[in-house]
Formats: C-alpha cells, sequence, structure tokens
C-alpha cells in the first residue's frame, strides 16, 4: 500500500528533514542570546532535558547494539578484522587532524599580537601509563560499569557476552532473541527523542550564545576562527576525500546522511551524548548495517577524537606564538605524537580536552597557567571539535562496512533518506 502524505495541521513540519528542523532550532538560538542577553537562560530547560534523555539513552543502546552486533557476525575472525581496520582509520585521521591543526596555526598565526595576560595556576595532568589503561579496560562490576556509565568497560563486557552468545549456539538464541528486541525498542525511542531534538537544540544555543558576549569573544575571535577552519577543512577535505577514494562513495551523501548527528553534536560538545543519534544516523541514513555501526560508533565515541586532536594543535600553537615560545621541529613532533596518543584517552564528555591539553603542553615546556587563557571559551571551541569527532566516527562506520559488503548503497544513495 502506498504511504499518503501526512495531513493536518503539523503535516508541514513532519515533510521537513530533520536536519534541516535542527538547523532550524540553532538558528533561532543563536538569534534569541543575541538579542536576550544572559536572559535567554530562561530556554535552558528545554537543553538540559534534551541532553538528559539522550543520556538516558546512552547505556542501554550501547550495551543492547554491541551485543546484537557481536552475535550477528557470528565469526570471531571478522570481529577482529573490523576491529583492527576501526583502530587504524581512527589513527590515521587523528595524526591529520593535528597536522592540520599545526599548519592553520603556523600559517595565519592567530597568537601573534594578542595581548592577554593569565595568572591562575593550572596544574599538570599525568597521561595514563599504557598498563594501567589496559587493566581499566576490563569492568570488576558489570553492573557498576553500567550503572556509571563506563563505555569502554562496558564495551568489553557487551564483547565478551556476545561471543560467548555466539559460541554456546542454539542455548544462547533466546538471549540473542530478547536482546535484539530490546535493541529494536532502544532504536524506536532514539526517534522518539529526536523528534525533540530541534526544540532542545535551541534551548541549548540559546543558553550558549547568551552566556558569551563580545567582550569575551572578540580578543580570541582569530583563535575561535581557525579552530573552526581547521575543523571545517578536515571534513570536508580528509572526511569527504576518504569516503570518496577509500570507499568510492558519494561524499555529499555522506554529508548529508550524518548531518543530524553533527547538529546534535555542535549543540550538545558530547560525542558520548550524541552516539544515540549517530547510530541512527548511520543505520537509517548512511545504510550501514547493525552488526558495524553497533561495533564501530561505541568504539569510535571513546578512542576517536579527532576535533579534540586538531583543538590542540591550534591551541598549543595559540599560546607559543601569545607567550612568544619557538618551537623546534623535535616539539611540532612531539606534539603530534602525543596530541594522538592523548586523544584517545580523551573521555567523550564536554571539557575533557582541557584535561588532555594540559599534558601535551607539559611535553613541551610551555606555562601551563596559559591554559586559563582559553578556558573562558572552551565551551565555545569544544562545540567545533565533537562535530569533528562525531563527523569521523560516521566515515570510519561508512568505510568499514563498505569493505565488510554490510552497506546498503540504495539507503546510501537514497537522497530522500
Amino acid at each position: 500500500m502506498q504511504e499518503t502524505a501526512p495531513q493536518g495541521t503539523f503535516g508541514w513540519w513532519r515533510r521537513i528533514a530533520l536536519w534541516k528542523k535542527i538547523l532550524a532550532g540553532l538558528a533561532l538560538g543563536v538569534l534569541a542570546g543575541a538579542l536576550l542577553g544572559e536572559t535567554a537562560s530562561v530556554f535552558k530547560p528545554l537543553g538540559d532535558i534534551f541532553i538528559n534523555a539522550i543520556m538516558m539513552l546512552i547505556v542501554p543502546l550501547v550495551f543492547s547494539t554491541l551485543v546484537v552486533g557481536i552475535t550477528s557476525m557470528r565469526d570471531p575472525q571478522k570481529m577482529g578484522r573490523i576491529g583492527a581496520r576501526t583502530i587504524t582509520l581512527y589513527l590515521v585521521t587523528t595524526a591529520f587532524a593535528i597536522s592540520i591543526g599545526l599548519v592553520l596555526s603556523t600559517l595565519l598565526q592567530p597568537g601573534v599580537g594578542v595581548g592577554l595576560s593569565f595568572d591562575a595556576e593550572v596544574s599538570a595532568n599525568e597521561a595514563p601509563s599504557l598498563m594501567s589503561i589496559l587493566i581499566n579496560l576490563v569492568p570488576r562490576n558489570p553492573i557498576d560499569a553500567l550503572a556509571n556509565g563506563n563505555i569502554m568497560q562496558i564495551i568489553v563486557f557487551a564483547i565478551g557476552l556476545g561471543i560467548s552468545l555466539t559460541l554456546i549456539g542454539d542455548k544462547g538464541e533466546p538471549v540473542m532473541k530478547v536482546f535484539d528486541s530490546f535493541a529494536e525498542a532502544m532504536y524506536k525511542l532514539t526517534g522518539l527523542v529526536m523528534a525533540f531534538a530541534p526544540f532542545g537544540v535551541f534551548g541549548l544555543i540559546a543558553h550558549v550564545s547568551g552566556q558569551y558576549g563580545l567582550e569575551i569573544l572578540l580578543p580570541l575571535a582569530k583563535l575561535i576562527g581557525v579552530v573552526y577552519l581547521a575543523s571545517i577543512l578536515h571534513v570536508l577535505v580528509i572526511y569527504s576525500g576518504f569516503i570518496s577514494l577509500l570507499g568510492r562513495l558519494n561524499p555529499v551523501r555522506y554529508l548529508k546522511g550524518s548531518l543530524d548527528a553533527i547538529v546534535v553534536a555542535f549543540s550538545s560538545a558530547s560525542s558520548a551524548g550524541t552516539l544515540p543519534v549517530s547510530i541512527r544516523c548511520a543505520q537509517k541514513n548512511l545504510g550501514v548495517s547493525e552488526g558495524v555501526s553497533g561495533f564501530v560508533l561505541p568504539v569510535g565515541a571513546t578512542i576517536n577524537m579527532d576535533g579534540t586532536a586538531l583543538y590542540q594543535g591550534v591551541v598549543v600553537l595559540f599560546i607559543a606564538q601569545m607567550t612568544g615560545t619557538d618551537l623546534s621541529m623535535m616539539d611540532y613532533g612531539m606534539i603530534v605524537a602525543t596530541g594522538t596518543l592523548a586523544s584517545i584517552g580523551t573521555a567523550g564528555v564536554p571539557g575533557a580536552g582541557l584535561i588532555m591539553l594540559s599534558i601535551v603542553m607539559a611535553q613541551i615546556g610551555l606555562p601551563l597557567e596559559a591554559i586559563a587563557v582559553v578556558a573562558g571559551i572552551d565551551r565555545i571551541l569544544d562545540m567545533a571539535r565533537t562535530s569533528v569527532n562525531v563527523a569521523g566516527d560516521l566515515m570510519v562506520t561508512t568505510l568499514v562496512g563498505k569493505s565488510e559488503g554490510e552497506l546498503n548503497e540504495e539507503i546510501y544513495n537514497n537522497s530522500r533518506s
């Protein structure tokens, strides 16, 4: 039976693509913040409700989709192959990201002539050792990991459970069906939450726009501009280039199919918080299978921090230029190496980039107190780098899906999806 067009008073609203609705909410939020100033915080509860609803989805959605993804593969070798490709792509694009940040900062010199002082003390953060990272991957209590939202521990437990269900054969089928039904219910709940997205984005952006006035933004406008320019170039050149050259796919379709998640990432500044929307985009808009998207995206939300690495490259050079510190080629190499490795350990939550920034600065001897200069605008920079992170997650998911023959190109190429 042919589906009829929506009728009634709100039929026009249903026919508008979700990303267009979200962009409309974003634009109205900026306007409300500009007109109302700090009074625009009255709309913040709308954003808080939306963020709470998104955060509500993360743990059950990640856990159920990972178990379903692992059990649907039925082949441990395939899972290992997908994992290796995923991590390799994330590391390569992270190195590209921090290099783009360094090149643009070197060319545009955002820190030259910035007359800002700093006197706030900032303590150095120690990078966790490889051994402690590996030990902390395995949860002592999986229920505690689920309750605290420890994504990496949840991933490890879900992978172990999924492999075990596969290995026990027919006895695992009833439990697999339960997880499959639960995952479908979570997909539907994600769709219901996303219907509220335009209003939540409006509330978030109105608050942020009203909170930051010109007196804060103008002295650091060049830094903000370089971070945003580098972010746009990374998505349009590196990600779209990978999609076109490695995947032999239309990069415009990738960008359009990812817009819902990118805009939510921009407004929430949380990679983990955007994960339910990313999974929905990967499956409904880009045609990636449940198995691949359910495995690659949760891993990406935890270890893929291209935007954070890019941000570190720009800000470190900004501070070096501002303080008149000359950096050697060895320092540049150290920034790339440390930034790439440190970004992997950055939690997918707002503000975590500042923690990793202090690690990179400590490695090349820059004054940690200078972080206070950019801390005031970190939220604005965080919005850009989180958008890059999420766009990267979806790019890698699409390429892995294509390489494994688990990408429905009919869905991918459907301009109306």
